[in-house]
């Protein structure tokens, strides 16, 4: 099976990449490991995006983007990346054993979330412990559970997250969150969200399912257990390009590194959103650089 260009990830910037590609006459493949949409899923309501002055879903804008990918011509399909081989010819390895090959490659394939690195976060993943707010929240109905992170990831979940749980405790490391002051008021409107400052999650306890944290203030060294019955973390990102196995340059943090035109180390191979070292990680940021790769394609398709 061969495609003109094959686009790693369906967040904002591969979506807007493959908008473009499609929209220029080239067979567009968009692989795509969950659900079109990437991060914009976990957001409640995006309101700093352009022509939308009442804000908008996440899950809806994704689903406006997807729709005009396909209505551009472009093609998504669902599956996981295990390897890419990059020449001349690009190759796509599938976890399936699928091989795709494309002359033009586009690594949009964005960031997932940190790890805590506490005891019990590893045995009670999936079983209370979660990375997802859109994925999860669902089955927490009711429930009481923690977020635990300060920036704008952490309290935009909390908010998403007040239209299933009873009750959440927001926790963080510093007196005060790091999210935009838009935010950090906004989460005042939300009775159901209770702030835990200067305060870490040194353990969560359960057998088969999450039953409570024990929180550590930093500041008095006081210890406390809460009980929670799911626990969302939410402290920070790292760049998905495990599949790349160190075949694309990339700064300490495995960020990858392009150029002004969204290329990387190797030629027709070109990166963009939450995959690329930059200074802003946004919704509107990543469709600027889907733009730029996509608009890069094809002067290199046109070049070969």
């Amino acid at each position: 099976m061969e495609k003109k260009v094959i686009i790693i990830g369906a967040g904002p910037a591969g979506l807007t990449a493959g908008i473009y590609t499609s929209r220029g006459g080239i067979k567009t493949l968009l692989i795509e490991k969950f659900m079109p949409g990437g991060n914009m899923l976990m957001t409640e309501k995006i309101e700093n995006y352009p022509g939308f002055p009442e804000g908008i879903g996440g899950i809806e804008l994704a689903e406006l983007m997807k729709k005009q990918v396909l209505n551009s011509g472009g093609e998504i399909i669902q599956g996981e990346v295990k390897d890419v081989n990059i020449g001349d010819e690009k190759e796509v390895i599938l976890k399936n054993g699928e091989r795709l090959k494309t002359p033009a490659l586009i690594i949009a394939s964005g960031s997932s979330r940190k790890k805590l690195g506490v005891e019990g976060e590893e045995k009670l993943k999936g079983k209370g412990v979660s990375y997802c707010a859109a994925c999860d929240g669902p089955f927490f109905r009711d429930k009481t559970i923690a977020v635990v992170g300060g920036g704008d990831s952490a309290l935009e979940e909390a908010i998403y997250l007040t239209r299933f749980a009873s009750k959440i405790y927001l926790i963080h490391r510093r007196e005060e969150f790091r999210a935009s002051k838009f935010l950090q008021e906004k989460i005042k409107e939300y009775p159901k969200i209770q702030p835990v400052l200067s305060s870490i999650v040194e353990k969560i306890e359960g057998e088969n399912k999450v039953e409570s944290i024990i929180v550590k203030n930093i500041k008095t060294g006081e210890e406390e257990r809460i009980k929670v019955n799911g626990v969302f973390i939410s402290i920070g990102q790292k760049p998905n390009v495990e599949f790349l196995n160190g075949k694309l340059k990339a700064d300490p943090s495995g960020y990858l590194i392009v150029n002004e035109n969204m290329e990387t180390s190797e030629k027709g191979v070109f990166a963009c959103g939450d995959v690329i070292r930059k200074t802003l990680y946004q919704v509107i940021t990543a469709c600027g650089e889907g733009a730029i790769a996509g608009w890069s394609v094809e002067k290199y398709l046109s070049s070969l």
